[in-house]
């Protein structure tokens, strides 16, 4: 049975379970459970805190994982990244009150709070900067203010629990992050886990693109073709009416108004755009 590990809180939480149920998968309904089984799919879950999941993964105690990209690679942990989700985009960035800095180099010999403490001293490191990491957990805004660091590393979203603080960011971002995927570093391929993958990319897939039908006379099917490529080649079917086809193809969600309207301008008609609730590709 798959044994895959997924944030109990937070903001991956919700994203990671919602993926999970449009891939065919239960999901919790009380947020107190710590384990879920599906039999039918022969998945066992564990909802953990998400700094924890990438050491659990890396220990070979659970095959796969979801966790936030900056979480991985602050953990230290044998595990790897194996499939970006596009969701819950963030960046890391230091922050101070305003005039303290300007780049990273102006950090030697500073004091800086962060929870990350394994992302920073690899970038300060990578930046020839000798400074002292303080790590705090939770909010680290007060930071400053109490007199604990001349700065902060943290995660940065809309910045304004940072703004409320009296601290701007500075210098270049550290790291973007965003949720992830995860396996053990070197595991063997598993025919279930190349399963589930296959599963959690055809809803990747799903929601980016949408499926479009259209009616269009024959002599004008290679201009919509050319509109509407599809991701192999579209399918094209002749209508009961002479000189008309159908046409039904794939194309990019956030492309479709702006494809509906050039269709038109050529002459197709009875254009409907549908979900995609599942594919596989």
């Amino acid at each position: 049975m798959l044994r895959i590990a997924v944030p109990n809180k937070g903001s991956l939480a919700e994203p990671a379970a919602g993926m999970l149920h449009e891939a065919g998968y239960r999901q919790r309904k009380d947020s107190k459970e710590l384990v879920l089984v599906d039999p039918e799919n022969r998945v066992e879950f564990f909802y953990l805190r998400p700094r924890d999941i990438a050491i659990y993964v890396g220990s070979g105690r659970l095959d796969i994982g979801f966790t936030g990209r900056d979480l991985l690679l602050d953990s230290g942990a044998e595990a790897e990244e194996v499939l970006s989700l596009g969701l819950a985009g963030s960046t890391f960035r230091f922050a101070g009150p305003p005039g303290v800095a300007t780049s990273v180099k102006d950090l030697e010999g500073r004091r800086i709070a962060t929870s990350y403490t394994g992302l920073v001293e690899k970038h300060l490191a990578e930046a020839g900067v000798t400074a002292t990491v303080t790590k705090l957990d939770g909010a680290v805004e007060t930071a400053v203010q109490l007199g604990v660091a001349d700065v902060i590393a943290d995660v940065v979203e809309t910045g304004t629990s940072l703004r409320n603080a009296g601290m701007e960011v500075f210098g270049e971002p550290i790291m973007r992050s965003e949720a992830v995927v995860i396996r053990p570093l070197g595991a063997t391929e598993d025919p279930a886990v190349d399963q589930f993958m296959r599963r959690l990319q055809g809803v990747l897939v799903a929601r980016r693109y949408v499926m479009m039908d259209y009616d269009i006379r024959a002599e004008r099917v290679a201009e919509a073709v050319a509109l509407t490529p599809g991701l192999e080649s579209p399918t094209v079917s002749p209508l009961h009416s002479e000189g008309w086809v159908a046409v039904r193809a794939m194309v990019l969600r956030k492309e479709a108004q702006r494809i509906m309207d050039d269709l038109w301008s050529i002459g197709a008609r009875a254009i409907l755009v549908t979900d995609i609730h599942a594919c596989r590709l």
